[in-house]
């Protein structure tokens, strides 16, 4: 499938002479300039990426894990697969931000069978994302061995199994972590993917299905002994869902009891560069996956890598810098999905992103008007988030009545699929509109 794009182009019509250089390159990107491929690097110079890549570039590699044929350097950061977020764009920035490997969307082996384009959608895949994982997930082993080769033929460097996703829907379909109350089945799907397969297979679970059914350390263990190339655990149980704290203890438990020579990586609670090193030295993982940590924050990859090498935190991107990258973001978006659509798709994304701002909640009501990239960027360019404290525009009262119990509270026309905003009481890694239904940080 190839990438859609936009065939309007517009000319630039705002006064930039008075604006500074890298203000002026983003408007002219976004009115004028399209890329050639989701692979071609920004023209619009970005220091707070530069400084970034200078410092992870004069690091010293060592490599300390292998997934197959790939080999990553000690310490490796991944991103989790994440519904309605892990999508081409978001993952080409978290790969240019320091990502050592990313997941996609998991995809629905039910759907791939059905031909329904939205999953196959989630198959591609781009060389500077590379290496790459396309997560997949089934209630019917039959179902997940037929849908294997498609999976297969898009060209992923390993295949991922979701046995850990805890959504309602999902679970009752006997996928993601509903397959942790029937360990037999985890098995006979692993064995069927695998035979099918012909790149490494990978899989993301949980600790169990609630605390009276913890059976990690032997799941390890039949894994491995399986073959699986890695292993990937989220430190909760079905039960937890993401609430409470993730239970590192029962990581490193895994590692020292559970895996023999088979990667282990860690996930659950790396929301900042301080956590995933703690997640390292106190579990003794050779990876870490980041999800919510990721969201909205696609430089967290090079900042902990930083962090972790030097011991200094660098400070996270100023306000011009986070527009850049979020007009990056969103240029991506509209070359993959076209113009409209991908100005669309991206208002779910500006609530993590200005997060902690002030006047982000008007920020993020102007954002929601425009139609158009260039009325996306000259929102964001005109904004001054240290102005006085601005009110969001209250809804407006029918015209045929006066009484305030008459307002029309319907949500406004978005697609129901947007993921919940950011927070650490929030589920982003989800694409659902029911709070309940945190849709697949897969797992």
């Amino acid at each position: 499938m190839k990438a859609r794009r936009s065939r309007k182009k517009r000319p630039c019509t705002q006064r930039t002479n008075e604006r500074p250089e890298w203000v002026q390159a983003l408007v002219k990107r976004a009115n004028v300039q399209r890329f050639s491929t989701l692979s071609e690097p920004p023209s619009a110079h970005n220091p707070f990426l530069d400084t970034l890549q200078h410092t992870a570039t004069n690091q010293v590699g060592l490599v300390s894990m292998r997934i197959g044929h790939l080999d990553f350097d000690d310490r490796p950061l991944f991103l989790a697969p994440m519904e309605d977020v892990s999508d081409p764009p978001f993952r080409i920035l978290c790969k240019r931000y320091g990502a050592d490997m990313m997941y996609t969307e998991f995809v629905s082996s039910a759907g791939l069978l059905r031909e329904q384009e939205h999953e196959h959608q989630k198959l591609e895949i781009f060389d500077e994302e590379r290496p790459i994982g396309i997560q997949v997930w089934g209630g019917g082993i039959d179902e997940v061995r037929n849908a294997t080769p498609m999976v297969d033929a898009a060209g992923p460097d390993v295949i991922d199994i979701n046995f850990g996703c805890p959504v309602r829907k999902i679970v009752q379909k006997d996928g993601g972590a509903g397959v942790l109350r029937n360990l037999d089945k985890m098995r006979n799907i692993t064995a069927a993917v695998m035979e099918e397969a012909t790149r490494p297979v990978t899989v993301k679970t949980r600790l169990g299905w609630d605390d009276d059914s913890i059976h990690i350390v032997d799941v390890a263990r039949m894994l491995e002994d399986m073959g699986v190339a890695a292993l990937t655990v989220h430190a909760r149980t079905r039960e937890q869902k993401y609430k409470g704290d993730a239970r590192w203890e029962w990581l490193r438990t895994i590692k020292e009891e559970g895996t023999r020579d088979m990667p282990f990586i860690g996930n659950g609670d790396a929301l900042d560069p301080e956590a995933i090193e703690a997640m390292f030295e106190e579990t003794g993982v050779d990876g870490v996956m980041l999800g919510r940590g990721a969201l909205g924050n696609p430089w967290i990859f090079e900042r902990a890598k930083t962090y972790m090498e030097t011991g200094e935190l660098p400070p996270p991107p100023d306000w011009e810098e986070r527009v850049q990258v979020v007009a990056e973001h969103l240029s991506l978006k509209c070359e993959w999905l076209g113009e409209r659509t991908g100005v669309m798709e991206m208002r779910k994304n500006y609530s993590s992103y200005f997060k902690g701002f002030r006047n982000a909640s008007t920020l993020r009501h102007e954002l929601m008007q425009p139609e158009t990239k260039a009325g996306v960027l000259e929102v964001m360019l005109n904004f001054k988030p240290d102005a006085p404290d601005i009110q969001v525009p209250a809804a407006k009262l029918p015209e045929e009545t006066a009484d305030p119990d008459a307002v029309d509270t319907k949500k406004p026309d978005v697609p129901d699929d947007l993921p919940s905003p950011g927070g650490d009481g929030a589920d982003p890694e989800v694409g659902t509109k029911k709070a309940e239904l945190p849709a697949s940080m897969a797992s």
